[in-house]
């Protein structure tokens, strides 16, 4: 079955990272992302598919990574993801059948009730395994978000042609 999922809400911590929360001498927030997930973000933004980050933490490190990856919409510091995203599909007029949800732990249970595909990584709560579409053998934060976009384009025919125009190589070699 092809999906065109055309909206793609993705979670921060312990899915792009490792879910740990590091902090320097002077008490600034550190994360570590996975450069691997970029060729992911890269390919679905070609395929055309919108990307929300989503996270109820609001960190600079976030901010700058996800501009780094052209991120169209970043929504940081939302306690309630749920009524969130519900209003942005609302407002958007996004049929279930067009979003895609990437997360890993309780906070993005209900909300992933919205979208039409659930994707997680491999070491996500019980919660979200039982009703994820889609289980990466990736854990959160070392490119599990890249291979469950490679999952979703390669589903639709288009992983091959999307790295060949966004990184020029050919048949993903």
């Amino acid at each position: 079955m092809t999906r065109k999922i055309k909206y793609l809400v993705i979670d921060v911590d312990g899915t792009m990272t490792d879910a740990g929360i590091y902090y320097d001498e002077k008490g600034n927030e550190l994360k570590k992302f996975s450069t691997k997930d970029a060729a992911g973000f890269f390919a679905a933004q070609k395929a055309g598919i919108s990307i929300l980050v989503l996270t109820g933490r609001e960190c600079a490190a976030t901010t700058r990574r996800m501009q780094e990856l052209k991120v169209e919409h970043l929504c940081q510091n939302v306690k309630d993801k749920y009524a969130f995203l519900r209003e942005f599909l609302n407002r958007h007029h996004i049929p279930k059948e067009q979003l895609g949800y990437i997360g890993d732990d309780l906070n993005d249970l209900s909300s992933m009730a919205l979208a039409g595909f659930v994707g997680c990584p491999q070491d996500s709560c019980p919660e979200v395994l039982e009703i994820a579409d889609y289980i990466s053998p990736v854990k959160g934060g070392y490119g599990a978000v890249r291979d469950v976009i490679e999952h979703i384009l390669r589903e639709s025919g288009e992983w091959e042609a999307l790295i060949t125009q966004v990184y020029g190589v050919v048949g993903g070699v």
